[in-house]
Formats: C-alpha cells, structure tokens, sequence
C-alpha cells in the first residue's frame, strides 16, 4: 500500500510560510484600506459642501449647527425656515451617509475657525484628535 500525504513537519513548515507572507502583506492591505476611507470621507465632506452652496443660493444663508446636515434632505421647521428651500432637498439620496467608519459627520455653523460653516469626521477612533487613520477630517482644511 503506498500512503501519501504531507508529514506533520512538511504542514508546519507551510503554515509558517504563510503565516510570514501574511504578516508582511497584510499591513499593507490594512494601510490601503484606511488611506481609501480617509479619501472616501474627503469625499463625501465635498459632497455635504456642494449641497450646503446650492442650499445659500436658494436660501441665503447655510443651515444652523442645530438644523445640522439634516436640512439638506427635510426642510426645516425649527430657528431660521428657509422660504425657498428645494422640494426633494439637496442630495440625492434622501439621506444623510455616515462617514466611512459609521460615524455621524459633525456640523458646525458657524465653524471653529471662523467659517460660515465646519464638517467633521472624527476618523477611524471617533473621537475628537488624533493622528493617521484617527485623524479628524475636516472641511476647514479640505
């Protein structure tokens, strides 16, 4: 009878080759995930900037930090009502995204830096700072 197959050693020898192969490949590809949410963020930040000047042109001014992003989709009914706000509103979906780490975008008018308005995501952690892929994301510096 001819038994073949793999030795116990011939097993561990393969499982730490790919053991080693996955921790050199593996940062990379975590690295190109993170690099591609932070641009996803930008993005949509971009997106959230080109609504809020359609949202001026018709109205005149830009939503309060209390109305948030919200008033991009439903028309507000609380502090400063717009007169001629869009039917449909000024995305095209009939929501508001979350950034790319599930997070709500923070919106702020007037902004931290004396802008009419700021929109923030506070990256990977969710929290307020950081560095890299923690990093806040912010309008202000796009």
């Amino acid at each position: 009878m001819d038994k073949r197959g793999f030795t116990f050693i011939e097993l561990m020898a393969v499982i730490v080759i790919l053991g080693i192969l996955a921790t050199l490949i593996m940062p990379r590809i975590f690295g190109r995930i993170e690099q591609a949410k932070i641009t996803s963020a930008k993005l949509q930040i971009k997106n959230f900037e080109a609504a809020l000047k359609l949202f001026y042109l018709d109205n005149g001014f830009y939503p309060s930090t209390e109305q948030g992003l919200r008033a991009l989709i439903e028309k507000p009914t609380t502090g400063r009502i717009p007169k001629k706000w869009r039917e449909g509103g000024y995305l095209e979906k009939k929501k508001i995204p979350k950034d790319p780490w599930g997070n709500d975008y923070i919106y702020l008018s007037p902004g931290r830096h004396g802008e009419e308005y700021e929109i923030i995501s506070y990256g990977r952690d969710g929290k307020e700072g950081g560095e890299g892929p923690d990093a806040d994301i912010s309008s202000s510096e796009l």
